[in-house]
């Protein structure tokens, strides 16, 4: 509520009445409540999960995708997955948080200015989709070529051609949803710091997920029969690109970020990819197959919780901090876990009401997931211990990176909203897909196995 004050104030108008004021632990409550709703209804209407539909109801994925033959025989396919997700933190969730601070701070008031804004953004994000895209599948032919030492070009080319398809539909249809949200938002009196960057991240992760499953099963099928489907494919995508490039330097908020907005987006993409590379050595062992399902999960929730950390740290920084590069700044020690969670800021407070809420949403997913039977992995009291432990681990530290990356970004004139969440959700994949590989093998070691595996 201060926070929503002091952004009024700073834009020149009062303080807004209190039943439109809404903070972050009613909303994400009211996302899990739409878990249960959603998924019910999914289940109700008897959705053909046996003919591999994606299911999800935010946050909560079903992938029985993963028995496809696509999947079976292309198995570089997995490396894309975390990648192709952590566009959401690397575009989508940078968009929104950029948009939503302009909105807070005034400069999408006017019809000429908002329009700017959204072209301007729309374009730079397909750009950047577009070369992420294509980076992720050369990351993806060499992890896989690296480890097995042979490489084959018709894989290649369809990797290619699925992660460029993808990337590109998915971040624009993203950025036209964020777009309306954002603009929904301050229409009711919303902050868009506490909404945008949730559904950018749950919309993403069922999106991203559809189309890839979808493009690469449909690209092939058309392996067999020709062998131009794909590089045509690839082709009409990047040759796109100089018309995005012409209409984003044309708008002075993105032209900058045309040319120095790379560096965090294609370091995530390489980190992320890392975490691709662990998801594809476990869910090839037939052992540990269920670990395809709860992956976006795990990774999913603590890149929605950062985000909205980061987006709101950063927020309250362009109103209340210092000016970005001040070259003679108030000094910050690099904070400790104890001021990151329980000192007296607002950012405090909101990391510790995002921390708590890591281990019911959790157990509410874990729940959905049995009911459905989609986990293809027995939940017993080990293996919920074991997950929780590494959600929580996880959330904590990027939470805390959050508080550190953000003020040492600002101190340094980097805008926050344009560079720390790419890092931040890439890191969540790493480090969620690797403690859920070490909790699946962990119970395997221990003995809590399943009699079947993967039945």
């Amino acid at each position: 509520e201060k926070e929503d004050e002091q952004i009024k104030q700073a834009k020149g108008g009062g303080s807004k009445p209190k039943n439109q004021q809404v903070a972050a632990v009613p909303l994400l409550m009211w996302r899990i409540t739409n878990v249960i709703q959603g998924v019910k209804g999914l289940a109700g209407a008897r959705a053909p999960v046996s003919h591999g539909v994606i299911i999800k109801g935010h946050r909560v994925v079903l992938l029985p995708a993963q028995h496809w033959p696509v999947f079976k025989e292309v198995t570089e396919v997995f490396i894309l997955v975390p990648a192709l997700l952590g566009l959401k933190g690397n575009l989508e969730m940078t968009l929104a948080s950029r948009l939503s601070t302009a909105a807070n701070i005034g400069q999408m008031d006017t019809a000429k200015d908002m329009w700017k804004m959204i072209m301007g953004n729309l374009a730079l994000i397909q750009v950047q989709a577009t070369v992420v895209g294509f980076l992720a599948s050369i990351a993806a032919v060499i992890f896989s070529w690296i480890p097995e030492g042979h490489f084959r070009l018709g894989h290649a080319v369809l990797l290619c051609a699925s992660s460029v398809a993808t990337a590109f539909i998915a971040s624009l249809l993203l950025g036209l949803i964020m777009i309306g949200v954002i603009i929904a938002s301050r229409k009711i009196g919303i902050n868009p710091d506490n909404v945008a960057t949730p559904i950018a991240a749950s919309l993403g992760d069922l999106i991203t997920l559809s189309l890839l499953a979808g493009i690469s099963t449909g690209l092939y099928k058309e392996l067999e029969y020709n062998d131009y489907a794909s590089p045509l494919v690839c082709a009409v995508f990047v040759a796109l690109c100089p018309l995005w490039v012409l209409i984003a330097r044309k708008i002075p908020s993105t032209r900058e970020l045309l040319y120095s907005g790379w560096e965090p987006v294609i370091i995530a993409m390489a980190i992320s990819s890392v975490g691709g590379l662990i998801l594809d050595k476990t869910v090839t062992n037939p052992n540990f197959v269920g670990m395809a399902v709860f992956t976006p999960v795990i990774n999913g929730v603590g890149g929605n919780l950062v985000a909205v950390q980061a987006s709101r740290i950063s927020t309250y920084l362009h109103i209340n901090g210092v000016p970005m590069g001040d070259p003679n700044p108030t000094s910050r020690k690099c904070p400790t876990p104890c001021t990151s969670f329980f000192g007296s800021s607002l950012n405090a407070r909101s990391a510790r009401v995002l921390f708590l809420l890591v281990a019911p949403g959790h157990l509410i997913f874990l729940y959905t997931i049995n009911s459905l039977r989609g986990g293809h992995t027995t939940l017993t009291p080990v293996f919920i211990s074991f997950y929780l432990a590494a959600a929580l681990l996880q959330v904590m530290i990027l939470l805390y990176m959050a508080d550190w990356m953000v003020h040492w970004m600002w101190g340094r004139g980097m805008d926050p909203d344009n560079f720390s969440i790419p890092y931040l959700t890439a890191l969540g994949d790493l480090l969620g897909t690797g403690y859920l590989a070490l909790c699946f093998h962990m119970c395997w070691f221990i003995g809590d196995r399943d009699p079947i595996p993967g039945n």
